[in-house]
């Protein structure tokens, strides 16, 4: 795998992004030191996603300049898929559902779906 370069600012960004990861941990979970397993695991976790935005933010923009296909286009695509996995959450998790206004729950079907969570 090559070298990651820095940006044409000569800063490594994708470095720079990683460190938010610790903030979002803190977030959650409260402040923890390295080693702790869940904060670590929650760490890592940030730290992929944020990458991946940044990845499929890149690509996305390149798409677009290059003429593969327009903004809209793709933001008519990200509405789609963003449709079908909340069906598929919903599939998953009976009795919640996502609204304009949070999450809806029906509590008789969403006890079933619930049991056996930490409380």
């Amino acid at each position: 795998m090559s070298q990651i370069k820095p940006g044409r600012d000569g800063i490594d960004w994708l470095n720079r992004l990683g460190k938010w990861r610790t903030v979002f941990a803190g977030w959650q979970l409260g402040t923890r030191a390295k080693g702790d397993p869940e904060s670590d695991a929650l760490r890592h976790h940030r730290e992929a996603t944020m990458l991946l935005r940044a990845d499929v933010n890149a690509l996305t923009a390149m798409l677009i300049k290059k003429g593969v296909f327009t903004a809209a286009e793709y933001t008519e695509q990200v509405q789609d898929e963003a449709r079908h996995l909340c069906s598929e959450y919903e599939r998953r998790f009976p009795g919640f559902k996502a609204t304009d206004d949070g999450l809806s729950i029906n509590t008789a079907i969403a006890r079933d779906t619930t049991a056996g969570w930490k409380p």
